[in-house]
């Protein structure tokens, strides 16, 4: 099972720096960064490590995914975030769960009772929010449905018609760029696909801005969320 580790960038030098020396080099076989215009060095750091890299020709972050997505080499994919949330001591873990044949392992910010450092009271409602939207309408058993640390079969991005424009038409209401979390989690659990969590602790962020738009993103995602009732299957 070759593995990519797809990694999504804006501004993270600082991050990158701490963050990237823990990723050990058996972990994965390719290491992909997707960058939406990034003026801190961020790029160049990429570069020097030998990581594959992608300048996005549009901005936002599911154009991260829906113009790198075919570069990636491994059979699955993790998506992570090098500012500090996601802990890279996590990464052989959802390997491990994903090899017990799960469609989609998610490293979960809230299971076993686990907190995020980087949740403020309004973040931490949204999660719990859109989490329990998803499980009660979708059927879906999750703990945490939108982070972005989760391990997955890469062709779910296509088998879920995740690089389709008309899965995220809420953003012309709320004038946004949404990412792909929410809706994979929703159409995972609608297909019934085999999904697992394993913790994934979220420590605060290590430099940069935190990109949330939280009620744009909120409004979006939830119109999404609603929608997914009476479209797709």
């Amino acid at each position: 099972m070759k593995v990519t580790l797809f990694i999504p960038t804006l501004n993270e030098i600082d991050g990158m720096r701490v963050i990237m020396p823990k990723i050990q080099p058996g972990w994965v076989d390719q290491i992909l960064v997707v960058d939406g215009g990034s003026t801190d060095g961020t790029v160049d750091f990429a570069r020097q490590q030998g990581y594959d890299v992608h300048i996005q020709t549009r901005p936002g972050i599911r154009f991260a995914y829906l113009e790198a997505w075919s570069m990636i080499k491994g059979d699955v994919v993790i998506t992570f975030s090098p500012d500090g949330n996601c802990v890279p001591e996590v990464i052989p873990n959802l390997i491990d769960k994903m090899k017990e044949g799960y469609d989609m392992v998610v490293g979960s910010r809230y299971f076993g009772g686990m907190k995020s450092e980087d949740d403020d009271p309004m973040t931490a409602f949204g999660n719990w929010l859109f989490t329990t939207t998803i499980n009660v309408l979708h059927g879906g058993g999750y703990t945490d449905a939108m982070g972005i640390y989760r391990i997955y079969r890469t062709n779910l991005f296509y088998e879920l018609d995740l690089d389709r424009e008309d899965t995220y038409v809420t953003e012309k209401l709320t004038c946004c760029v949404m990412g792909c979390e929410p809706i994979l989690s929703v159409r995972a659990a609608k297909r019934h696909l085999k999904i697992g969590e394993v913790a994934g602790p979220e420590p605060a962020r290590i430099g940069g801005v935190r990109k949330l738009l939280p009620f744009r993103w909120g409004g979006a995602y939830m119109l999404q969320i609603l929608r997914e009732v009476y479209h797709w299957c």
